[in-house]
């Protein structure tokens, strides 16, 4: 990993919750912000991913800023679903969520497959969602996809539970300092915990015909793409498709693979915090 993402900012330690919304149990984490001036920033993670793989990042995160990441149902702690749902439904659920918490107003960001689900919630709840943050994601349907030997490897959850499995696929799955860090595969499965099958296929089958480019260009909200310049699963040509897509979005390209917001965390951060707090209405 980045050795200048060793030091991290004076950020206080996560409180963990159970809480039911609709008759489904979620784990959220809530990191509290030292300052109630900034709206919380909700995370939403990569598919089958639970919520400790996106804890460097918030790290480096502005400490005056409430954090709220969730396990999406099947993933960490949270319990599957009974039944297949859409990404509206899981943007519903969400919104719902956000009424218990009794939180009027967040900003989105959102990685990977978390990213369809940002754009959801934000084209869903335009008045909830004050700014957006698209990172390593694409338009659904209309992907431009990367190596498709790569992409099958993705189709279960193998590389959360097999040590031998992800040793020699990281770097070909992930690119960027995946290829390069040993120290990087230490660390990822510390923070890893396999989803339920039955998670990780409700998740893909939420994708199932989803497409969200007719509609980008009804997205209001300032948008931040992040994009890394050598990820095998989303390629860089997409973030510049959502780009042009998206009325006031800014592009940043990152000098790594699919993994920008765990190898390059402090990096990462800094684009997202200075996006929050500008003045771009």
């Amino acid at each position: 990993m980045d050795s200048s993402d060793t030091e991290t900012a004076n950020r206080i330690e996560p409180r963990f919750e159970r809480r039911t919304v609709d008759g489904q149990e979620l784990r959220i984490a809530v990191w509290t912000g030292l300052s109630s001036d900034k709206p919380p920033l909700l995370l939403f993670n990569g598919i089958g991913s639970r919520i400790e793989l996106l804890a460097p990042f918030v790290e480096h995160l502005d400490p005056e800023r409430e954090i709220i990441a969730l396990d999406i149902p099947g993933t960490g702690e949270s319990p599957a679903t009974p039944f297949p749902y859409r990404l509206w439904m899981m943007a519903r659920l969400v919104g719902r969520l956000l009424e218990q918490l009794k939180i009027e107003r967040v900003d989105i960001l959102g990685v990977s497959w978390g990213g369809t689900l940002a754009q959801q919630f934000a084209l869903q709840n335009p008045r909830r969602c004050r700014r957006l943050v698209l990172a390593a994601t694409a338009t659904g349907g209309m992907l431009v996809p990367g190596d498709l030997s790569v992409l099958a490897k993705m189709t279960t959850p193998r590389r959360f539970k097999d040590p031998n499995f992800m040793k020699e696929n990281l770097g070909a799955l992930y690119g960027g300092l995946a290829r390069t860090d040993p120290e990087l595969l230490a660390e990822f499965a510390r923070l890893s915990r396999s989803p339920s099958r039955r998670g990780y296929l409700y998740q893909q089958m939420a994708l199932a015909g989803w497409v969200s480019a007719p509609l980008l260009p009804l997205l209001r909200q300032p948008t931040l793409i992040l994009a890394g310049n050598d990820d095998p699963l989303v390629p860089m040509v997409n973030a510049r498709i959502m780009a042009r897509l998206i009325p006031h979005s800014t592009l940043v390209e990152l000098d790594d693979g699919h993994l920008f917001l765990f190898t390059k965390a402090r990096e990462s951060a800094a684009s997202v915090d200075r996006f929050l707090d500008s003045s771009e209405q």
